[in-house]
């Protein structure tokens, strides 16, 4: 009987404490902070990575972010009604990457970090504008268990379209380049045109994996796009994951080209990852 009293009395001690002393708290991100648009940010390394982290004023509960696939800060107005609703906005620098597997396994790194280090959702939701949407519909496809859902706006989701387009006789786009062309190529480590144009997982090609995880996408485009066509990209991919069965919305914005991105009012957005995030309590 009492040798039954130290393992009773730790356990009277243990409930006494605080919270804090129980579970280990959040690491502070680190550096630091400057201001963007209003709010501390805060640029740090994760090994040689350079990652960007936007915190809220007064974060949601579990702590949930978005994370941007490309271009932080550009056409933000999505990117900063988050904010101001709750959510961490995240980045992690590796341009050049078109995301190929290896970018993939960079943002695993970044997210690892995110999750484990600093508390973050385990599920994060991701903004593609542009070619953007190769990183982050390619991480949905690899890791839909770590994706909350996916917002494209005018997004690359096929890099056949572009950087290859025009250029190389695989899409309307006329605004690819040789240069971009070749960094894809080192990118995904193809030898020669001939792979790139047989590979298979494109996000166009391999939605599969999205659609089965019930992951709900927000497609915004214009339908004048000169430089990602959108009957090659956004449109192409919306018709393919209806047909799977996927919970998909488009937003189409009638006679507008590449650019501007975004919306003018950006309630839709701010809506679609709220409702993502509440469906998952």
């Amino acid at each position: 009987m009492n040798a039954r009293i130290p393992v009773v009395l730790a356990v009277i001690l243990t409930s006494a404490l605080p919270l804090g002393a129980r579970a280990a708290e959040p690491k502070p991100f680190p550096g630091p902070a400057t201001k963007w648009q209003g709010f501390p940010k805060h640029d740090f390394k994760v090994g040689e990575l350079e990652a960007t982290v936007v915190v809220p004023e007064k974060a949601l509960p579990g702590r949930p972010w978005v994370w941007r696939g490309e271009f932080f800060g550009a056409f933000a107005d999505a990117d900063v009604a988050l904010v101001k609703a709750g959510w961490h906005l995240a980045y992690l620098k590796v341009p050049d990457l078109f995301g190929a597997p290896k970018a993939v396994k960079k943002w695993e790194a970044f997210y690892d970090a995110m999750v484990k280090d600093y508390g973050m959702h385990p599920k994060p939701g991701l903004i593609g504008l542009s070619r953007g949407g190769l990183y982050c519909m390619n991480w949905a496809a690899a890791h839909p268990d770590r994706t909350l859902a996916v917002y494209l706006d005018n997004a690359v989701c096929d890099f056949k379209s572009w950087p290859g387009g025009a250029l190389k006789k695989l899409g309307a786009s006329k605004s690819g380049s040789e240069a971009e062309w070749k960094k894809m190529l080192a990118a995904y480590e193809f030898k020669n045109d001939e792979e790139a144009i047989a590979y298979k997982l494109n996000p166009v090609d391999n939605l599969a994996p999205v659609a089965k995880a019930k992951l709900p996408l927000l497609l915004v485009y214009g339908d004048k796009d000169l430089a990602v066509p959108h009957v090659e990209n956004s449109e192409l991919l919306y018709n393919r994951y209806k047909a799977l069965g996927g919970s998909v919305e488009q937003i189409v914005k009638p006679g507008q080209d590449h650019h501007p991105h975004g919306l003018k009012d950006v309630t839709p957005v701010v809506k679609f990852f709220t409702a993502a995030l509440e469906s998952k309590k």
